[in-house]
């Protein structure tokens, strides 16, 4: 079977784990500051923060940013839940904004348009979570417009987008949100296993994700309540959680991110071959908006005929051909519709979900494999 994603595993890297494997500290050690460093070098961020998972990253985010009780947040429809549940588990109110019919992204008219709506209710979220589907950059400077006007935070979903550009600037970067997550899970563009990291240009924040993530504990006598008692003394500043990453996954990442540009550019490439070779299908090919430079996380073809999907995914797997479907609109999942969500609610979001396949994509994915997954793709199409 040829999976959608596969993650890469060098000697390089499996010497840099058991190089922490032989030290004196497995967590809490050197290896996460190092790799935060990285991440800061990689996207020109002034702080990042590593953690277990982007869930995490964007439940640290949330909080950092005061979502609670009585909060609304939105996001898009088209993600893995992770993007929505973040804010539930602050106790905030969640909704959607509809997507793009191309690009499954959250459309810039949609996101004005319920915010002017929301305005006149007295509805206005206190954050919105964009999300860049298949590592390509939602419209940020456009959002940041809006979040000045509507007075919002922002926190960049780029879980599928290390490495990715945005006007030609690192996504990361953070000049149009408050923060931004990426994931580093196994399928994504460079892995730690599991893990996540949140980056923010906000010493501030910064500050308050790092205590959230190990228990609300600190060391640092200047944040006390009284002064210390000794070297062993540490006080709980606020109640956090345990999302530290260790020594171990750091390393991996660390490693892994020494590789990144060779990636993208491998990635890049498959995507132009892809297109050369479906040109001719009756798809709709992924095309990024010219002020980004996507890190093609996703290959995501949209059926023209979508009453052929299921046909279509299950003559890819019966041929061997790991084909995927992202995502399900997060609306519709069973916990939303208790919630008061259905079907209905987003429609372009549930067309785009109706059509979408996700091909393999993945550095080590051939040209051979390529051409075959297109020549079938063909048949079951025509």
């Amino acid at each position: 079977m040829i999976p959608y994603g596969r993650q890469h595993i060098s000697q390089q890297d499996i010497d840099a784990v058991i190089e922490v494997l032989q030290s004196d500290f497995l967590t809490q050690g050197p290896a996460v500051p190092a790799f935060e460093q990285r991440l800061c070098e990689l996207t020109t961020a002034a702080q990042a923060v590593a953690v277990n998972s982007a869930t995490s990253a964007l439940h640290i985010a949330c909080l950092a940013l005061g979502v609670g009780p009585g909060s609304r947040v939105w996001t898009s429809p088209i993600s893995f839940v992770a993007s929505a549940n973040c804010a539930r588990y602050c106790g905030a109110t969640v909704d959607f904004v509809d997507v793009e019919p191309d690009t499954g992204n959250m459309a810039i008219d949609k996101l004005r348009q319920k915010l002017e709506q929301a305005r006149s209710s007295d509805t206005l979220p206190q954050v919105v979570i964009p999300v860049h589907l298949a590592g390509a950059s939602c419209d940020m400077q456009q959002i940041h417009y809006l979040a000045n006007e509507f007075d919002f935070k922002i926190i960049e979903d780029a879980s599928h987008a290390v490495g990715a550009s945005y006007q030609d600037e690192p996504v990361g970067c953070c000049r149009y949100s408050d923060i931004t997550v990426f994931s580093f899970h196994p399928v994504k563009i460079i892995t730690t296993a599991e893990g996540g990291a949140a980056l923010t240009n906000s010493a501030e924040l910064a500050e308050k994700m790092r205590l959230l993530r190990s228990h609300g504990i600190s060391r640092d006598e200047s944040l006390m309540s009284e002064p210390s008692h000794g070297a062993w003394y540490y006080q709980q500043l606020l109640l956090g959680l345990n999302y530290r990453m260790t020594d171990l996954q750091a390393a991996l990442g660390l490693s892994q991110s020494q590789r990144l540009l060779p990636i993208i550019q491998k990635r890049q490439l498959l995507a132009a071959h892809y297109q050369r070779l479906l040109t001719t299908l009756p798809v709709g090919i992924p095309e990024p908006e010219a002020f980004n430079i996507s890190a093609w996380h996703l290959y995501i073809i949209r059926l023209h005929d979508k009453t052929k999907r299921k046909a279509v995914f299950d003559g890819l797997r019966d041929a061997g051909i790991g084909v995927n479907v992202h995502y399900i609109p997060i609306h519709t999942q069973p916990y939303y519709q208790q919630l008061g969500f259905d079907w209905g609610d987003f429609p372009v979001a549930e067309d785009f979900y109706e059509r979408i396949i996700s091909l393999p994509i993945f550095p080590e994915l051939t040209g051979e494999q390529q051409q075959f997954i297109a020549e079938k793709l063909a048949e079951l199409v025509k």
